[in-house]
């Protein structure tokens, strides 16, 4: 397929709606013009940066930009791409290769973006709940500190240490409030149910000791 190929369909599309409509005006894929209404469409055979920093740069002559590619691929990966493009004040049109149908996924329009006040207490907990700065070069050699993973080191240490350890020992001696739940999880291995309530370290826990003995 060709970035040419795009062209009639929306072209179509936007003179049903009355628009006058030519193709490669200027440094422009299509301009539509209704009146003192002006349109801007970049075509590309997918998103890339290159096109957003297309779709922009038309911002200067228009608000109404949109960018243009054919439908199909990856929804999560259109869904991203429709996201950022509605960020930066752009439109965007899918054209269906099969028959030229054009769907509008989002029109352009100045961006604002909505807050998640469950995501910003879920962050504000996973940072009060972070001892220190363990991360401070990105990913450690075996892997991103959590403070979950602190919490683990903490019981991994005190059974190294005491041995065998009833859940409400670890958690007395830690400080860890969910010691017994993270010992039972045991989400990497580290520990091992002996009897009821009472839990051990693997070879996989002193492992984990010497990885992260830094942290």
């Amino acid at each position: 397929m060709r970035e040419a190929d795009l062209y009639p369909p929306v072209k179509a599309h936007l003179e049903k709606q009355g628009y006058e409509v030519k193709g490669e005006v200027g440094a422009a894929d299509i301009v539509a013009r209704r009146g003192d209404d002006m349109i801007i469409v970049e075509l590309k055979l997918g998103f890339s940066l290159g096109l957003f920093h297309q779709g922009i740069a038309r911002l200067a002559i228009t608000d109404a930009v949109y960018v243009a590619v054919p439908a199909g691929g990856r929804a999560k990966a259109l869904k991203a791409n429709v996201q950022l493009a509605r960020r930066v004040g752009l439109g965007v049109m899918t054209v269906r290769t099969r028959d030229g149908f054009v769907e509008v996924l989002a029109d352009p329009s100045p961006y604002t973006p909505r807050k998640s006040k469950k995501k910003h207490d879920r962050l504000v907990r996973a940072f009060d709940r972070l001892q220190g700065d363990p991360n401070a070069g990105g990913a450690t050699r075996h892997g991103i500190v959590t403070g979950y993973r602190q919490d683990a080191l903490k019981c991994a240490r005190h059974l190294a240490a005491h041995g065998p350890s009833k859940g409400a020992e670890v958690k007395n001696a830690t400080g860890v409030p969910v010691a017994t739940q993270i010992m039972a999880d045991d989400h990497y291995g580290w520990f091992q149910r002996v009897t009821r309530g009472v839990y051990a370290l693997t070879d996989a826990g002193r492992q984990g000791l010497i990885d992260y003995a830094d942290d």
